[in-house]
């Protein structure tokens, strides 16, 4: 009789921790489902490369996300809720310290989303995929690509072959020069895979546009600048049939490296096109030898210029300003920018019943938006490729000036 009644009592016990544990477990559910929003606010942080060994830094990025944050709170917020921004953790361009600072993020922090994240080396892809937690930033890297939960401002810029590839670049020389026929044009870039990588898109988007592609150099060491930039430069200056082509692309992580290949170029007479995706800088300015060896090139941003007098680059300088006075425009603070700019709209088109379920419903089902300030998303197409839209700005008398408005343009399959 003792006997059965305390096994009874062990049922009993072990039914109530049991159902406690599925009442947590549904309550853990629930909580993770709604994770960073309440009545009033939604929570999110973000992932840069603040600091890094080769002084590298995306850190501006933060300053852009919190201006355009601080714009939409004034407003009201979104559907009423406001955006709590926790701020960006550095991951030190370091893969592992990526993944940790996504986990804090998510785990501790409990944000809803992460925005911006901006690090070449990103190592969070996968937690947060598992996860579905959505993350908003620039796709420089393949981990952005094939994913449901990764949203990168301008697309998925490491298309497979037979997925769109991006032509804008090329287009919008040719139409800067007049025209592709009978011009050509060489490609310079590094022995490392990402450099490789840009190569082949970038030159499939000229002869997409009608250039003749006269040659591509990967022998290039990424690990710092030649001593010697002649055995490059007799290369491309003979490229043509034995003469110079009309236009050299360089794909090389660096100003460093395009100062020095640049001013090798002027110094052997070359008087064609140099363009590059990296010299719209305005540090550039501040070096008087920099600014003489990139006079003339042509920078192929993926948003619309500071320079423009579009209404919307009025808007971020105006969002800047008041988050942060005399901050300088940069690249990098564009980015954050236009990755928070996409995030609000997602936002918004999800509606006031926000989950993360919801949200990537939203995301991934038909989205498209279009803004000048960096052309047109879609999703779910541009998390296999590219969104197609960039901008061309050259440097000019020390200062730069708009070459080409952003226009977005079809992708081709990648070869």
């Amino acid at each position: 009789m003792v006997r059965r009644k305390s096994a009874a009592v062990v049922v009993g016990v072990l039914a109530a921790v049991a159902g406690c544990a599925a009442q947590q477990q549904g309550s853990r559910a629930g909580q993770d489902a709604t994770a960073g929003v309440t009545a009033t606010t939604i929570r999110v942080g973000g992932v840069l490369t603040k600091t890094s060994a080769s002084g590298y830094s995306t850190k501006d990025a933060e300053i852009g996300a919190k201006a355009r944050f601080e714009r939409a709170n004034a407003e009201g917020g979104v559907h009423g809720r406001k955006i709590e921004f926790l701020g960006a953790e550095d991951d030190g361009q370091d893969a592992a310290k990526g993944d940790a600072a996504a986990k804090k993020l998510v785990q501790k922090d409990q944000v809803f989303a992460l925005v911006p994240v901006h690090a070449p080396n990103f190592g969070g892809a996968a937690f947060l995929e598992q996860q579905g937690v959505p993350w908003f930033g620039w796709a420089t890297g393949p981990q952005w690509c094939g994913t449901k939960t990764g949203f990168g401002y301008n697309g998925c810029l490491a298309p497979k072959p037979g997925a769109g590839s991006q032509t804008w670049w090329g287009r919008q020389m040719a139409d800067l020069l007049g025209g592709s026929e009978g011009k050509s044009v060489y490609v310079q870039t590094s022995d490392s895979s990402g450099s490789k990588y840009g190569g082949t898109t970038i030159s499939q988007s000229f002869t997409a546009a009608g250039f003749d592609l006269a040659g591509v150099n990967s022998g290039l060491p990424a690990a710092a600048p030649p001593p010697d930039w002649l055995p490059y430069v007799n290369k491309i200056m003979t490229s043509d049939g034995g003469g110079p082509p009309d236009v050299v692309v360089s794909v090389i992580a660096g100003t460093k490296f395009n100062v020095g290949l640049y001013a090798a170029l002027k110094r052997a007479g070359y008087r064609g096109v140099l363009t590059d995706a990296t010299s719209y800088d305005v540090a550039i300015l501040k070096d008087p030898a920099s600014a003489q060896a990139l006079d003339g090139v042509i920078a192929a941003p993926m948003f619309e210029p500071f320079e423009s007098t579009a209404p919307e680059i009025a808007k971020l300088k105006q969002d800047v300003e008041k988050v942060a006075p005399g901050t300088q425009l940069t690249q990098h603070l564009a980015i954050g920018y236009w990755a928070a700019d996409i995030f609000l709209d997602m936002l918004n088109k999800t509606g006031k019943d926000l989950t993360r379920a919801k949200f990537l419903q939203t995301g991934n089902g038909s989205y498209l938006y279009e803004n000048a300030g960096f052309g047109r998303i879609e999703y779910p197409k541009d998390h296999d490729e590219p969104n197609g839209c960039g901008a061309l700005v050259k440097l000019e008398g020390g200062a730069f000036q708009v070459a080409k408005s952003m226009k977005c343009f079809d992708n081709v399959p990648l070869k």
